[in-house]
């Protein structure tokens, strides 16, 4: 039953927030009874696909689409494990080398003018942030980093790897800000552009994991020097 209405979202080409309609008129329409609508409606908002409001105006509602679902989905999951010590920085920071060095050979190959565009304007905004203007530089990274990952071209890629901006990012700053040098991480998001600007998918994916690896490094910094003053 599930299944069947997120078809006909799609066979209806309705989008976040588009009205679904009334639960008693969705059993109808479907031919089911009211319990075995609820139990679908039921896991298609525990996969944050639609949502249900009551009193006038109320109903079912689009929450998001099917990607961006698991992406929510999955955003969540790693919040939760993260925040329980189920996975650790160190672990999400591996993944992200697996995932984002790829991605970043794939964005500079054959190159789009637009995805070319993005990551100047990206650049370009970090590089006038005064030094101590950690919330544009923080802006900037995560933007870039999308950036890269939409190049793809694949939903799917881009709901796998939204977790990395939704709950890793704000952790890493949060741990690693006081010890991150800016102009590292501007020279980085600089050889990026050159090397997807020349369609070099080889330099891009060799900068990419060297800037992870940066990361991890100054994690690793961090935590010593807290062990030492402990």
């Amino acid at each position: 039953m599930a299944v069947e209405i997120q078809h006909y979202i799609q066979q209806e080409g309705l989008g976040p927030g588009d009205f679904l309609g009334r639960e008693e008129d969705l059993a109808a329409e479907f031919g089911v009874s009211r319990p075995t609508l609820r139990e679908a409606l039921r896991l298609l908002a525990s996969g944050n696909l639609i949502r249900a409001t009551k009193g006038p105006g109320g109903g079912i509602f689009v929450a998001r689409t099917a990607e961006e679902g698991m992406s929510r989905s999955l955003s969540d999951a790693i919040a939760m494990m993260l925040e329980t010590g189920t996975v650790t920085l160190d672990e999400l920071l591996e993944a992200r080398l697996l995932l984002e060095v790829p991605l970043a050979g794939l964005a500079a190959y054959q190159p789009e003018a637009e995805t070319v565009k993005t990551l100047r304007e990206i650049v370009q905004r970090e590089a006038a942030a005064g030094p101590n203007d950690s919330e544009t530089y923080a802006a900037a990274d995560m933007e870039l980093h999308r950036a890269l990952a939409a190049a793809a071209g694949n939903r799917m890629i881009q709901a796998l790897t939204d977790w990395i901006f939704e709950v890793l990012q704000p952790s890493l700053i949060e741990v690693l800000q006081p010890a991150i040098v800016q102009s590292a991480i501007l020279e980085h998001h600089q050889a990026l552009l050159v090397a997807v600007e020349r369609g070099d998918p080889v330099r891009a994916e060799r900068i990419m994991k060297d800037h992870l690896l940066y990361l991890q490094d100054v994690l690793r910094m961090v935590r010593e020097r807290s062990r030492e003053e402990a």
